[in-house]
């Protein structure tokens, strides 16, 4: 670790971050807080997750959105019940065609709500901490000049019914840390970067374009960095975050769409990711001991910052 990275990894990074809540409200004064959380056939943990935000509203919390894109299980019902306000993707913005993916339903998002920050909480968290909301919003709130916190935790590997105390972050730990030490070497000192829970200024998500699918939060990360710098990054521990663990197929797919976004953002090439609104993946499954192909196209294309769009609510 070089001298400078060493020096914003002891100035950024929260092992155990101690704000109170009473601490943060006061120093929260007279913004405002949106916590929102996108959702997929979340039925079975969503309540959960909003049930350990709920309790903030009205002091450190002012909205808590659940953007559901397409459930075709109870997830909204779920949500409501536990008292988040829940929003179709298909509601805001309907000039522009709903795309699939993480990235767009966070980019609707900005449009859905109006807190100065917004906290995004993946709406798959199984035993979610009451305390995950404070603790990202405390480098916001407390003066230090940051602008996106990424919050950092240990992932245990969830098997079907057996949990494994490592395991977790597979995509990062194979493809995203190498790409970023290998691509932007500073951003390596960001413990979980492709983590889900994260806050920051609203000032700066909506000047930022958003990237397809899974690769939203390493676009995030990338353009932040190369718009302000390491300084305007924060991280905090979360303790541990258990969530659904995906095959490798999934995992496949998820990789391609990280990949593309940090090739666009930091390799220059006239045939490169950035220039198509999708690319091919060809996976193999093998089915009565014959390898067939699996082609999945993988939306790749950005949507702008939300501060080009005219009137986005």
């Amino acid at each position: 670790m070089n001298t400078e990275s060493a020096t914003w990894f002891a100035r950024r990074t929260w092992h155990e971050p101690r704000w109170s809540r009473q601490q943060l409200v006061a120093a929260k004064d007279a913004a405002t807080v949106s916590v929102v959380l996108p959702a997929l056939n979340e039925a079975t943990t969503v309540g959960a997750v909003v049930s350990s935000v709920m309790p903030l509203v009205g002091t450190l919390v002012d909205e808590v959105v659940v953007m559901d894109s397409g459930s075709t299980d109870s997830t909204a019902e779920v949500a409501r019940r536990a008292g988040a306000r829940v929003v179709g993707c298909a509601q805001v913005l309907p000039d522009f065609d709903v795309r699939v993916g993480k990235g767009e339903v966070l980019w609707r998002s900005l449009a859905a709500t109006s807190g100065d920050y917004v906290v995004f909480l993946d709406s798959d968290l199984v035993e979610p901490d009451p305390d995950f909301v404070p603790m990202l919003l405390g480098p916001l709130l407390t003066g230090h000049d940051v602008r996106l916190v990424k919050g950092f935790y240990r992932r245990p590997l969830r098997l079907e019914s057996d949990e494994f105390g490592t395991g977790g972050g597979r995509v990062t730990e194979l493809l995203a840390r190498p790409a970023l030490a290998s691509l932007r070497p500073a951003l390596s000192k960001v413990i979980q970067p492709l983590g889900g829970e994260y806050a920051a200024s609203r000032a700066l998500l909506e000047s930022l374009p958003f990237a397809a699918g899974y690769g939203v939060e390493i676009g995030l990360l990338l353009d932040t960095e190369a718009r302000l710098g390491m300084d305007a990054l924060a991280q905090v521990n979360l303790g541990v975050r258990k969530h659904r663990n995906r095959s490798l197929l999934q995992l496949g797919v998820m990789a391609q769409q990280i990949l593309a976004t940090a090739l666009a953002r930091c390799v220059t090439c006239p045939s490169g990711p950035g220039d198509s609104s999708s690319t091919a993946l060809t996976q193999f499954e093998q089915v009565a001991g014959e390898w067939l192909p699996e082609v999945t196209e993988v939306p790749v294309l950005d949507r702008p910052p939300m501060s080009e769009i005219s009137d986005p609510r």
